[in-house]
């Protein structure tokens, strides 16, 4: 609730509404209509109050930064992430080719759920979240002329990239780094081209996002075969 509501938001929710109101003016005007004063007018605050909680540009940003991060964290939940496969480690004299053999059984075992958890936070994405990408892409090119920027932001970024580092390394990934930047490439390229690039019309449903991650997948962890079928847009 805001001030044209005719409530003033209280001192802990008011750092929260400025960021939120920033965020969704860079994905209704871009970075050129971020201003203090256009905060101010947009979240129904008296005049200068955002100046007085961040006081130039750069603080401004680097609190968009922060708070998109927490939003996006949201996106999906924790217990909706799958857990790692127990280690369970060769018996003694096993040799290699059981250690092997461990490794396909976690591959395939996780590829259906890290599949269903990816293509589930890409829907969600680009059916409930369209403002958060937008206003990510306007930050992101924002950082890279602004190294101070840069920094918050990539710090955000490894808060997603860390987590598919892991489970991609206990599902057996040979190369957990190399292999997550795929994933993480490929499901940036999936949200931007259906938001802002040349597919966006149309909202790939679940079942076809879902197919794609386990194609992606597929070709990464040991013991997989990519599943079949799934397609189609909108809907899910």
């Amino acid at each position: 609730m805001n001030a044209r509501d005719g409530h003033a938001p209280s001192a802990a929710s008011r750092p929260q509404l400025i960021a939120d109101t920033a965020l969704r003016l860079l994905a209704e005007r871009g970075m050129r209509g971020l201003t203090h004063r256009a905060v101010d007018e947009a979240a129904g605050l008296p005049q200068g109050s955002t100046s007085n909680l961040a006081r130039t540009r750069a603080a401004l940003l680097e609190a968009a930064v922060g708070r998109l991060a927490e939003r996006e964290a949201a996106v999906l939940t924790p217990d909706e992430l799958p857990r790692p496969p127990r280690d369970r480690p060769a018996e003694a004299g096993a040799g290699a080719g059981a250690t092997a053999g461990a490794g396909a059984a976690a591959g395939s075992a996780t590829v259906p759920a890290l599949a269903e958890a990816l293509s589930l936070a890409l829907h969600r994405y680009l059916t409930r979240h369209r403002e958060l990408l937008l206003a990510r892409y306007e930050l992101a090119l924002e950082a890279t002329r602004r190294p101070a920027l840069r920094e918050i932001y990539d710090r955000a970024g490894r808060g997603f990239r860390e987590p598919v580092v892991a489970m991609l390394a206990a599902a057996g990934s040979a190369a957990p780094e190399r292999h997550a930047l795929s994933v993480v490439a490929w499901c940036d390229g999936m949200l931007f081209s259906c938001t802002a690039g040349q597919f966006h019309t149309a909202v790939p449903t679940r079942a076809a996002l879902r197919t794609s991650c386990a194609e992606l997948l597929a070709g990464m962890l040991p013991g997989t075969g990519a599943s079949r079928g799934g397609s189609g847009v909108a809907g899910g």
